[in-house]
């Protein structure tokens, strides 16, 4: 699990446009900067030993350096992100990349946000939507790559992929934030059986949750020391990386990877 992530190039990384509550086109990245942080975090992920492959970022797509939108993989099967509009030249490049590895690459037929609305943990999908996802490709999912798909809803726009919520850990574990999911989806994670973790909404709202974890190392935006303290308690190691600028566009470390090894799922044990 997160051994194999596909990153693209922050090079043409700038606010184009505004379709999160986060960006403004007033407000626009340093270049240099953006791409020190970017070099950082790909850098982290080789000291950990994950492969890093890297995909060219087009000039006319300022959001692909956030990989984890493209597309969900698993299986060696890729179903393609359908972004918003102002997104959606970025996906004939995804698409090519993944056929290029060798992936059977499928179209979403509905609204999707990618890895950003659907993480696997173990034989669970938690699947995002009413954001940017359209609940209808659950159904496409759980046939497609064989997971049990857990519908849940963030409980606003602040929140608008599920990656900004909720972090796998590990199979077992979760990190999540309560106030992010609506009630309904709060009762239903919780109804999971896997350890929790809650994150407060300070730490939260600074990208905690959007970290990449391969359930020995965690990476992790720096600025969220009791979520980083909790996870070196359970015996993780943690590496807290800079995201100022990268943040100004909405997304944070787990953003800028797509997972290329999320496994086939299988059923886990009862929790002792």
């Amino acid at each position: 699990m997160n051994r194999d992530l596909l990153m693209s190039s922050a090079a043409h990384f700038r606010i184009d446009y505004e379709i999160n509550p986060y960006m403004d086109m007033s407000c626009q990245p340093d270049a240099k900067a953006a791409l020190a942080e970017h070099e950082a975090i790909s850098a982290a992920h080789r000291a950990a030993g994950r492969t890093v492959r890297i995909m060219e970022s087009a000039p006319e797509c300022p959001d692909m350096v956030y990989t984890a939108n493209g597309a969900f993989v698993c299986d060696q099967r890729a179903l393609l992100g359908a972004p918003p509009a102002a997104r959606q030249q970025e996906i004939p490049y995804f698409r090519a990349a993944l056929k290029e590895s060798e992936f059977e690459v499928y179209d979403a037929p509905y609204s999707f946000s990618g890895q950003g609305d659907a993480l696997a943990c173990g034989q669970f999908l938690l699947a995002g939507y009413g954001r940017r996802t359209d609940r209808r490709i659950h159904a496409f999912l759980a046939e497609l790559f064989g997971h049990e798909t857990v519908p849940l809803r963030t409980a606003s726009d602040q929140w608008y992929d599920l990656d900004l919520a909720v972090a796998v850990i590990d199979t077992r574990t979760l990190a999540y934030h309560p106030q992010a999911l609506t009630a309904s989806s709060h009762g239903r994670l919780r109804d999971l059986g896997l350890d929790l973790i809650e994150v407060d909404a300070q730490e939260a709202r600074a990208f905690a949750l959007n970290l990449i974890s391969d359930g020995a190392t965690v990476t992790m935006t720096a600025g969220a020391p009791r979520l980083a303290a909790t996870l070196r308690e359970r015996g993780l190691s943690v590496t807290e990386l800079d995201t100022t600028q990268l943040r100004k566009g909405g997304g944070g470390i787990r953003c800028t990877a797509l997972t290329l090894d999320n496994p086939t799922p299988a059923p886990i044990s009862p929790l002792r």
